[in-house]
């Protein structure tokens, strides 16, 4: 079985939010996969997905305050300006962080571990809405 969506996540704030809630709901199909994948893919240059800690929030300020750091605004080299002081940044941290992933899905949930959470990397001030693809292979 093959199945492919494209959602839009609602307009989030700059920062790292679990949107394990928004995917999953978006794919009630899931349920029927015994085993399979999900990969999903944001259609975007200026925001990313990562997978990690999913109990403790402030790991998510202290991803932001890391990427600020480590790539900040403003920097003097910076060309692409043409959006903000966040554009360049914005799509730098993507291509370090990465704009997709496949994950297992078993019995019908996503396989994941116990502290595991899907995250959108908002990197933009105003970023808006957010579209993801996702597509589902399984049985």
């Amino acid at each position: 079985m093959w199945l492919q969506k494209q959602i839009n996540l609602s307009p989030k704030p700059r920062g790292f939010h679990l949107i394990d809630d928004e995917i999953i709901s978006s794919i009630p199909e899931i349920a029927d996969i015994k085993v399979g994948l999900l990969h999903i893919l944001i259609k975007h240059t200026s925001a990313s997905l990562t997978l990690n800690e999913n109990a403790d929030p402030t790991v998510r300020n202290d991803f932001e305050s890391h990427f600020d750091h480590f790539v900040p605004e403003g920097a003097p080299y910076y060309q692409h300006t043409y959006e903000g002081s966040d554009d360049m940044p914005a799509h730098i941290k993507s291509t370090i962080i990465g704009s997709n992933h496949t994950l297992p899905i078993t019995h019908g949930q996503l396989n994941l571990g116990t502290w595991q959470g899907i995250y959108l990397c908002e990197h933009r001030n105003n970023g808006g809405s957010r579209q993801l693809v996702l597509t589902i292979q399984g049985e």
